[in-house]
């Protein structure tokens, strides 16, 4: 999917994910929610505006129904039921029993055509949403769980069918039934109206209180469900360790005191909701109590027919339902522009990984891959995960890098690949800067395998081809064979069309590996990445992944990270970290007769004489 232009700066700050709305004065506040309005409307609804005209003209014909059915209720009572005009009588029917037909089909109509505009808007927010995160660099991942972007992304955006399911039917059809149903009354008796509304007014301050308390009470539980949507997620990815160690009562408290928190909020917001219709049945006591005075005097001395007064009294009665609509719409205005300032100041955030500005420089050339770290610094933090720190990795050659966690190993791949870019210092491929090149261009040199290698619940090919559509049915039988995968292939039930399930749960981790590894085959890239590939694995899969891997880095510039020294003992170069500086570097060999830190972790990983103590 392409980028999309970045919506404009409306105000609120930007950089991370803002609990609530910025402190403003309510002037602001109005500026800013219509400058928020303008940006949905030019960005995601105008394109829809024949469907929403049509729409609300769907809905028109539907409130000027009700209008109909007050009207007719006079000839119905004072002709028929009064007149005894049997004449009167199918017409009455027939034209009563119309408007609640023309109801019934505007209404259908009205939300078969609403709810595709509302999903067609709500699905574009959602997929510019996530191309916007998934551009985002690491550093603003590694402040934001999944759980809650996800939450964002979903929740968030499906705040906006509010507008078409109840703010545009409500305006069009509720804004309609008010105007007819005031004709009618204002038609039967000019007095007895004014006299029903005269508590209208009343309305407008209570309005703008809970306008405002509403708003607060939306963003309240947003933050909640985002919160519930965090911990789900916690639990989803770590469900086997809360089985393994008894954890089940303690995760489930946890969640229920999240979800509590949302109940709560939730039930707020709806009763704030709520509330701005139920001021209108207020006004509605006052207005009927003086207009049964004041018209029952009229009506027992005979100045009025019962059938005006049905026809008045049906028209304020309608009358009063369509205003409480209109006072909720209000509150879940408020709800939705909650949400809509949420995601919008996520799309505000700028990646801070981004193409270089000025001319590019061009990848080396195959064979011509060697690594540069010169004395790079870089912080998630405050404190430093890289410090100073300077490689060498010669094109062509093995380099691993081994030391304790938490010594900046994995940090290393994450700025070699540009996830992030270092504070200070800078990284070269074949002495440029990677920060000169095509971003695209400059990651497509690399294959990545690590330990828990991502793989999508999407068939096994699917995994391996990545949506390459140029793959040869014979190239990808090669990487196959090269990968081992053909050893575990008729295990499966469809075999290259078997779903591996969630993150590849329906594989073995040595079957996921392999998978890994048959994709890195498939890219040909001349620099391999291996981030501690067969530490988790049995002996028996780690041989076999471990022979793959062997196959793999023939020919290529190869970054190794392990905790095994077995495994990087045979790389032409071992660089020894510990707290994000180098302190050792130099063959196997070299590195045990220094007698210094390498040394050391070799001589705790093999003093029991198997090698697979971790560091």
């Amino acid at each position: 999917m392409a980028p999309q232009e970045t919506p404009p700066a409306l105000g609120a700050p930007s950089g991370g994910l803002p609990d609530g709305p910025p402190v403003e004065t309510p002037a602001q506040r109005r500026a800013h929610d219509r400058a928020l309005t303008g940006w949905l409307w030019r960005e995601y609804v105008r394109r829809w505006t024949p469907y929403i005209l049509l729409g609300m003209l769907l809905m028109a014909v539907d409130g000027a129904m009700v209008g109909a059915v007050s009207a007719l209720l006079k000839p119905m009572f004072d002709d028929v039921l009064v007149a005894g005009q049997s004449g009167m009588v199918i017409f009455v029917a027939l034209a009563i029993s119309g408007t609640f037909v023309i109801r019934g089909v505007t209404s259908l109509l009205y939300k078969i055509l609403m709810s595709y505009v509302a999903q067609k808007v709500v699905t574009s927010l959602q997929l510019r949403l996530t191309d916007h995160l998934m551009r985002l660099d690491q550093s603003f991942h590694h402040e934001h769980s999944p759980g809650h972007l996800i939450d964002r992304v979903r929740g968030d955006t499906q705040e906006l069918t509010i507008v078409f399911d109840k703010i545009i039917p409500g305006f069009a059809r509720d804004g309609i039934s008010i105007i007819a149903l005031v004709c009618v009354a204002l038609y039967t008796d000019v007095q007895w109206t004014l006299v029903a509304l005269i508590g209208v007014p009343l309305l407008v301050l209570p309005a703008a209180f809970m306008q405002r308390l509403v708003r607060k009470m939306g963003v309240a539980t947003r933050d909640a469900s985002a919160m519930a949507s965090t911990r789900l997620d916690e639990i989803f990815h770590g469900v086997v360790t809360i089985q393994r160690t008894g954890l089940e009562a303690r995760e489930s408290g946890r969640l229920g005191r999240v979800l509590n928190r949302f109940l709560k909020a939730k039930v707020r917001t709806v009763g704030g909701q709520a509330a701005m219709g139920s001021l209108s049945d207020m006004v509605a006591a006052l207005g009927f109590g003086l207009v049964l005075v004041f018209a029952g005097r009229q009506i027992i001395a005979g100045d009025r027919t019962v059938g005006e007064f049905m026809s008045f009294f049906a028209a304020i009665a309608f009358l009063f339902e369509p205003l409480r609509r209109l006072g909720g719409l209000s509150g879940a205005w408020q709800t939705v522009l909650a949400s809509l300032d949420r995601v919008h100041r996520l799309l505000r955030e700028q990646p801070r990984i981004t193409q270089p500005d000025g001319p590019l420089v061009p990848p080396p050339e195959r064979g011509q891959e060697t690594l540069r770290f010169e004395n790079a610094t870089f912080a998630y933090d405050q404190e430093p995960v890289l410090n100073a720190f300077s490689l060498v990795a010669e094109a062509g050659k093995t380099t691993a890098l081994v030391g304790p966690s938490g010594a900046g190993k994995s940090t290393v791949f994450t700025l070699l690949t540009r996830l992030a870019d270092p504070q200070a210092g800078r990284v070269t491929i074949g002495g440029a800067d990677i920060r000169q090149m095509d971003l695209a261009q400059m990651r497509r040199l690399f294959s990545v395998v690590a330990q828990d290698s991502a793989l999508f619940d999407e068939t096994l090919r699917d995994n391996i081809v990545m949506g390459d559509e140029t793959v040869t049915e014979e190239r990808l039988q090669a990487v196959i064979k090269a990968a081992h995968v053909d050893e575990f292939l008729p295990q499966l039930p469809a075999g290259l069309d078997t779903r591996v399930g969630p993150r590849g749960s329906s594989l073995s981790g040595g079957q996921r590996q392999r998978v890994a590894i048959a994709r890195a085959l498939l890219r040909e890239a001349p620099i391999l990445l291996l981030d501690e590939a067969t530490s988790a694995l049995d002996a028996r899969s780690e041989l076999m992944v471990q022979e793959a891997l062997d196959r793999l880095s023939t020919g290529r510039t190869t970054l190794v990270i392990a905790h095994r020294l077995s495994t990087v003992r045979n790389a032409d170069k071992i660089v020894v970290m510990e707290a994000g500086r180098v302190v050792e570097e130099g063959t196997h060999a070299e590195l045990l007769a220094q007698g210094g830190s390498y040394a050391r972790l070799h001589a705790m990983q093999f003093r029991d004489g198997n090698g697979t103590t971790e560091v």
